[in-house]
């Protein structure tokens, strides 16, 4: 069933596209889907191998855990949806799949982190991407989002606004580097477990 099928066809609808690494997931995650839940009709998420750094653990891994992390969102608009079909390297490749899934009348928003900015420049035909989305960007905890990185987005045609949401001081990296398990979910933690990633 396509999950937009159920919104008035006179209404625009707002699609939040969430590819992530999620290596692992965390608990900022959550909170970033939870507040694109409250501010978009529909937020499709996946995981996906982003070509600009390594891994921790398989994109299978990744895939895994970031359904139990959907899977523990109490979300009373049931609008959160995991789509491992928009799994690509390259975003473009993932909105051109989602206009097959939701159409091209759709107002489609990319969600990214502010470490993601100056990294955004180097995507494959990014200002063809660009023409087509709008970006939200989430303030990372170490990345702060400068200015001039904002200019540079604009002047390739970045359409962007800065989500008013405040993450906790966590991160997939500080978990890889840590193990603290109070980054992640109990229920990825004990994936994480039982797989033995991480090690």
């Amino acid at each position: 069933m396509n999950p937009g099928a159920t919104f008035s066809k006179n209404y625009r609808r707002t699609i939040a596209l969430f590819g992530t690494s999620a290596d692992p997931p965390t608990a900022a995650h959550r909170a970033i889907l939870e507040w694109l839940s409250a501010h978009y009709d529909w937020v499709a998420v996946w995981a996906s191998d982003n070509p600009f750094k390594a891994h921790g653990t398989s994109l299978k891994h990744r895939m895994a855990m970031l359904k139990l992390l959907i899977e523990s969102i109490d979300n009373p608009r049931k609008n959160i949806s995991f789509h491992e079909e928009l799994s690509y390297l390259r975003s473009l490749f993932s909105l051109t799949k989602a206009k097959e899934i939701w159409g091209s009348e759709v107002e489609y928003t990319l969600v990214i982190g502010s470490d993601l900015i100056k990294q955004m420049r180097q995507w494959y035909r990014v200002e063809e991407l660009l023409k087509q989305v709008h970006i939200l960007i989430f303030s990372r905890p170490g990345y702060l989002i400068e200015g001039e990185d904002l200019v540079a987005l604009e002047a390739i045609g970045g359409n962007y606004a800065i989500a008013d949401l405040k993450l906790p001081d966590i991160s997939s990296t500080i978990y890889r580097k840590t193990q603290d398990t109070t980054i992640v979910l109990p229920a990825i933690k004990d994936y994480i477990c039982r797989e033995h990633l991480y090690i």
